[in-house]
């Protein structure tokens, strides 16, 4: 069957190719053509992009079509939308919700944000405060976000609120499509230890989000959240990487190309930390293989927190390596990139940002919680707040 299905897709690629050359075809106008022919997402369904195939064959398309010089999408310009805001859609949204955002997200004509932490909110996100008060056919939002990624390129955002306050806090959240270019929605750079505002801050004041974009029912924001951030996970800590792919790499090639930086107990810590990030990458390749064969659990979890541990360590290792060379900060411009290099720049900048990465996505404390608890099957810390209405909670 497998086979069958490759020479179908072959098919496919070879049709989209003769009738849309990527030398010639505007970048969008090819992407159009390729959603329209079920190769943005083979595992998706017909009319959503795909084909309802087996995701493990997407690999197979993405290489045809890279060996034919097609363009893509630019996925680090667009990770919420691709990893988190597609897959939640396609799960929970409504027939005229896939249609009308799975196409132009692939495209990479909408981007797209998340509004889920806030400032008193972060690690407890269920103890969310933004609120959302019916009207009529539309929601009235009012809060505040923050360290949302992207926000100010970002045409949509997923947004969780609270919709019932005297409901207990994981109960009464309910989750929205929200348009950042209505009015009263504000963002705000936050400058970072590196210099640069990745994220923001995101005022929203009044705003009206129509029930047609609520995605699941109401109150049920918690259970749809969680798969968004399964899939957040995933696309932060699960990548398919080559070997010494990311920091590995970095510190690698700086070990090969500076022998005189070079002394035992750095060698061995290098070696240790090789290891260990080769182990990741092949636990992210069997991840990989799982999610091909139906959706993320919270092995995600795991992924996510080694990432981050690994990264760390790696850029304090590559910062000892290279000592006073090591101090360089070669440029504190403060700018709003698209997307984030994490491997980019130098050796002070790796540093700074990889502190981050123990935080997005989820803090390392609470996802050793998620590994403990949902994965090992070890007792739950004691959790007295649960079945409190979120109203009655001291914050």
């Amino acid at each position: 069957m497998t086979n069958t299905m490759k020479d179908e897709l072959s098919d496919r690629v070879t049709k989209l190719l003769t009738d849309h050359d990527p030398k010639t075809t505007d970048p969008v106008i090819f992407l159009r053509a390729r959603f329209d022919a079920g190769l943005a997402w083979v595992h998706f369904p017909v009319g959503l992009g795909g084909l309802g195939m087996p995701r493990a064959l997407q690999s197979y398309v993405d290489a045809l079509l890279t060996a034919a010089g097609a363009p893509d999408n630019n996925p680090g310009r667009n990770i919420i939308g691709l990893g988190m805001a597609a897959p939640t859609i396609l799960a929970f949204g409504t027939a005229e919700q896939k249609q009308r955002f799975l196409r132009p997200l692939f495209t990479g004509e909408e981007t797209w944000c998340q509004l889920f932490s806030e400032p008193g909110a972060g690690s407890d996100l269920a103890g969310l405060s933004t609120r959302a008060v019916r009207d009529g056919g539309d929601w009235i939002v009012n809060g505040q976000k923050v360290w949302t990624s992207g926000a100010q390129n970002a045409h949509w955002a997923i947004l969780i609120a609270r919709t019932d306050p005297g409901a207990a806090k994981h109960a009464g959240i309910t989750y929205f499509l929200c348009d950042m270019r209505d009015p009263g929605v504000e963002v705000r750079p936050l400058r970072q230890i590196t210099g640069e505002a990745e994220f923001n801050e995101v005022f929203l004041t009044d705003v009206r989000v129509p029930d047609t974009r609520r995605v699941g029912a109401e109150g049920q924001g918690w259970q749809v959240a969680n798969a968004t951030l399964m899939n957040e996970r995933v696309a932060i800590g699960g990548r398919d990487t080559p070997r010494e792919g990311g920091m590995v790499g970095v510190v690698a090639r700086t070990w090969r190309r500076r022998p005189e930086l070079r002394t035992p107990g750095l060698h061995g810590r290098l070696l240790r930390l090789w290891v260990e990030a080769e182990v990741a990458r092949l636990t992210g390749k069997r991840l990989s293989q799982k999610l091909a064969a139906g959706q993320p659990g919270q092995e995600g979890a795991a992924m996510k927190l080694t990432f981050a541990r690994i990264a760390q360590e790696l850029s304090a290792l590559e910062l000892e390596l290279l000592a006073d060379d090591g101090l360089r900060y070669s440029d504190w411009t403060f700018r709003q990139p698209e997307q984030v290099d994490m491997t980019g720049r130098d050796a002070g900048y790796r540093y700074l940002r990889a502190k981050g990465n123990s935080i997005e996505g989820g803090t390392s404390e609470v996802l050793r919680n998620i590994v403990a608890e949902r994965i090992l099957g070890l007792p739950p810390e004691p959790r007295a707040d649960k079945d409190i209405p979120w109203k009655d909670l001291t914050r």
